[in-house]
């Protein structure tokens, strides 16, 4: 059975990170309602091949709140930090939704530094979405928290159910309404407000490492149009749908997805 060490790196901020196995450092980076443990079983996967790192962004799980507003580049700049902790020059960059746009920004600014990338879920950016779509997803976040004075706990059990699939048992409901119940209140605020306005994102077209997209078939935040509208933009893309599943498709259909990775990764050692 893999054993995963659980410990915080770095300073200011201080990064919580669950990690196990060696080889080539792959990172794992969740959205943002969730937390590094959405990916155990993904480190538990992949750790026989890979040495696999789930972090807490800055102001998520066991990592350090901050003061200020958000600056989102902040992530890709912690990221930086994490790979040379680890005394790595390149790493497998993976990302669901928020964590996905980071591994763009990352890819950005700091190309040189990754092996491959794996985008989940995500999107280029919220000036790539309509106005609805953009204030709908605030209002369901934001509103409850800054004007009505709710915390994450009470939002919990509704947000997940617009983002988990029609496939999903209630395991998997419970762990996202659990993730989401242990955020971090005022940094969740900051990164609402911050990734909504960020609009640095990256050209697609620019990618020139091997990269893997995964999108679910009943995701209505992200759909497969997005997915689909992505990889064709990016130069030898490989697209991976998968059935049945809704935004948290590392959670809802873990084998598959597991599968999709660890298949992908294999042909670009």
């Amino acid at each position: 059975m893999t054993q995963i060490k659980t410990e915080r790196i770095l300073s200011n901020p201080a990064i919580g990170i669950d990690h196990a196995g060696e080889g080539e450092l792959l990172i794992l980076m969740h959205g943002i309602g969730g937390n590094r443990t959405n990916w155990t079983r993904q480190v538990e996967a992949f750790a026989p091949h890979y040495h696999t790192v789930a972090w807490d962004a800055r102001g998520y799980g066991l990592s350090d709140d901050y003061d200020g507003p958000l600056d989102f580049n902040a992530f890709s700049r912690d990221l930086l930090k994490v790979l040379d902790h680890f005394g790595v020059e390149k790493a497998h960059i993976c990302g669901l939704s928020m964590g996905g746009r980071i591994a763009q920004d990352f890819y950005l600014y700091y190309p040189e530094r990754v092996k491959t990338l794996a985008l989940v879920a995500t999107f280029s950016g919220f000036k790539k979405l309509n106005s609805e779509e953009r204030a709908r997803f605030v209002a369901l976040r934001l509103k409850p928290l800054v004007e009505d004075g709710k915390e994450p706990k009470d939002i919990a059990p509704i947000v997940a159910k617009t983002l988990i699939g029609p496939g999903a048992d209630e395991k998997h409901y419970n762990q996202l309404v659990a993730s989401m119940e242990a955020l971090h209140k005022d940094s969740y605020v900051k990164t609402i407000q911050e990734t909504t306005a960020y609009d640095k994102a990256l050209e697609l077209e620019n990618i020139t490492v091997p990269t893997l997209l995964v999108f679910g078939e009943h995701d209505s935040l992200t759909p497969p149009t997005i997915g689909r509208a992505m990889a064709d933009r990016i130069a030898d893309a490989t697209y991976v749908e998968v059935p049945r599943s809704g935004h948290l498709i590392n959670i809802e259909e873990a084998d598959i997805f597991n599968d999709a990775v660890l298949t992908f990764l294999a042909k670009h050692p």
